[in-house]
């Protein structure tokens, strides 16, 4: 329900605050007041487009706020937590247009797009106004009512879920059957396989043979260089590392009586001896394992270039080899199923197409009978509502031949006939602006309590009628509001006594602006305000006795 509307330098508003309680509120004003005002800032705060030119004169943005209070169950309050923007059982939106052009959005308190407003929004509040009911002419939208009237979501569930894997089998079977005949891709991929398979492509088997190539590639300067350094370890032939070692050691020996100190450097170089002896015994082993081998440095050669030249042909770098072998195994292994799956999902294609074909025809069925008693309820509420003898009818139309579809087997129209004799014609091509906004109305009467917004506007739903009509909308508006909480701006006495509370616009002009106001009617200026829509500038003892007999009759408070 929405509690509160705040509204700063918008259009001709200077500053206002409005505070909402359940039922009807209805919102009444002399023309170019600005009672359409209040719709306009929820509809911005709802994801409607920004204007400029809504900014008043003079200011450097206007500022929109609106609170809702959310029941547990709400859908708006499950939309806010699935999209971490929940805050209690509350939801604020805030928009501010700046007057070049640009503006910014929250919802409690964190920054928000315009779809997301436009999301929570939908969710929140249904505004129905001249501009609003293009909605009503939709043909999509028609149907989507139709299917809130009939309250079947299992049954659009099971079709959009069977339609949903028609589809996705469709379209892989399409995929395949695009590829031909793949046998010659088939023997392609096995010869590149068997090529690339003949190799050791994992990365320690080709950082082994880069290691060995280097090895064998310079095997004459390493038995050279290993010899070199085996003699200057502890060779025999000349002084060695090791034979000037154990010299120095048998020298410090003879002085150690002299210096016990000389005892630790002995340890040290007994250390360092034994180091050498196995560094001297690794050489032996590295220059015993060195052989000048031409033959394997040419297998060795010829190894690396048929890597390389495979590289090439795949036009990958070497070490990706693997990743390339890998990859062609795969799509071989596909492919040499792709009969199987094909056979696998043309059998999971026809199934989808008949668990399709039973959900279609219940939800035909259902779609059937709430189209039969939708166009009676409303056909029944058009004639208290100024359309005599008029005639609303659903028709639906079955799609030729229909692929599998996510809404269906069928269309929706929604007819009307506004004079008796006449037949009914597409709701798009004969319907004025008033009349729909009777027409949308008359639906959500007969569809009350089957729509889960709890807030709902109209705007100007009233046009184009007076007199006992005017008061039979009053009235349905009044027992909308039972349920649901219900805004109307009008400009009809017998709707505005209708209402549980009355918002007054009144427009005020400056010395250099002009500017709305808003106002709560207390139960004796609401007789003045009936008395003044009944009668005008001159407002009589009788008429303000007539603005309290409708209050009375209609249950407001008069004084």
């Amino acid at each position: 329900m929405l509690v509160s509307l705040y509204v700063k330098d918008f259009a001709i508003v200077s500053e206002v605050e409005v505070a909402l309680g359940a039922g009807l509120t209805v919102v009444s004003g002399e023309t170019g007041a600005g009672k359409s005002l209040l719709v306009d800032a929820l509809l911005l705060l709802t994801g409607a487009r920004a204007d400029a030119g809504m900014v008043r004169h003079g200011a450097d943005r206007a500022e929109l706020a609106a609170e809702f209070r959310l029941a547990p169950d709400a859908p708006a309050l499950a939309w806010l937590r699935e999209n971490e923007l929940d805050d209690g059982g509350d939801c604020q939106l805030r928009r501010v247009i700046r007057a070049d052009g640009g503006s910014r959005a929250w919802i409690n308190g964190r920054p928000a797009t315009a779809a997301q407003l436009g999301a929570v929004g939908e969710r929140l509040v249904e505004i129905h106004g001249q501009h609003e009911h293009q909605a009503l002419l939709d043909r999509t939208q028609q149907l989507a009512m139709l299917d809130g009237f009939a309250a079947h979501p299992a049954l659009l569930a099971d079709v959009a879920d069977s339609a949903r894997r028609w589809q996705a089998a469709a379209r892989t079977i399409e995929q395949l059957q695009d590829r031909g005949n793949v046998s010659d891709r088939c023997d392609w991929l096995a010869a590149q396989l068997a090529e690339l398979d003949r190799e050791q492509l994992a990365p320690a088997a080709l950082e082994e043979l880069s290691a060995a190539h280097r090895r064998h590639s310079h095997a004459a300067a390493l038995i050279e260089g290993t010899a070199r350094a085996q003699a200057r370890l502890g060779g025999d032939d000349g002084v060695s590392l090791l034979s000037l070692l154990r010299q120095t050691r048998a020298e410090l020996a003879r002085l150690g009586e002299h210096e016990p100190r000389l005892a630790q450097v002995d340890a040290l170089l007994d250390g360092a001896e034994i180091q050498l002896d196995e560094a001297a015994a690794e050489l032996d082993r590295v220059r015993d394992g060195l052989d000048l081998d031409p033959e394997r440095l040419q297998e060795l050669d010829a190894r690396i270039a048929r890597l390389h030249d495979l590289a090439r042909k795949h036009r990958v770098p070497l070490d990706a080899l693997a990743l390339r072998r890998d990859a062609i195994a795969d799509e071989l292994d596909q492919l040499q199923g792709a009969g199987e799956t094909l056979v696998r999902l043309q059998r999971e294609r026809d199934a989808a197409r008949a668990d399709w074909a039973r959900a279609a025809q219940a939800l035909s069925a259902s779609r059937a009978a709430a189209a039969g008693t939708l166009a009676r309820k409303v056909s029944a509420l058009m004639d208290t509502l100024g359309m005599a003898g008029g005639h609303f009818a659903v028709e639906l139309t079955a799609l030729p031949d229909p692929a599998p579809d996510a809404h269906g087997a069928e269309r929706a129209e929604f007819l009307v006939s506004a004079n008796p004799g006449q037949p009914p014609r597409p709701l798009r091509k004969v319907a004025s602006g008033g009349e729909l906004s009777r027409i949308s109305l008359a639906i959500e009467v007969a569809a009350l309590g089957l729509d889960a917004v709890q807030t709902m506007v109209f705007d100007e739903v009233d046009s184009g009628i007076g007199g006992a009509v005017a008061e039979v909308v009053g009235q349905k508006l009044r027992a909308l509001a039972a349920s649901r909480q219900v805004l109307c701006v009008t400009h009809l006495a017998q709707v505005a006594a209708q209402g549980h509370s009355h918002l007054r616009v009144s427009k005020h002009a400056g010395d250099d602006s002009t500017r709305s106001r808003i106002d709560v009617l207390d139960a004796k200026e609401r007789t003045e305000e009936i008395a003044r829509m009944l009668g005008g500038i001159d407002i009589t003892r009788e008429t303000r006795a007539h603005a309290r007999q409708m209050l009375a009759t209609a249950g407001g408070k008069a004084s």
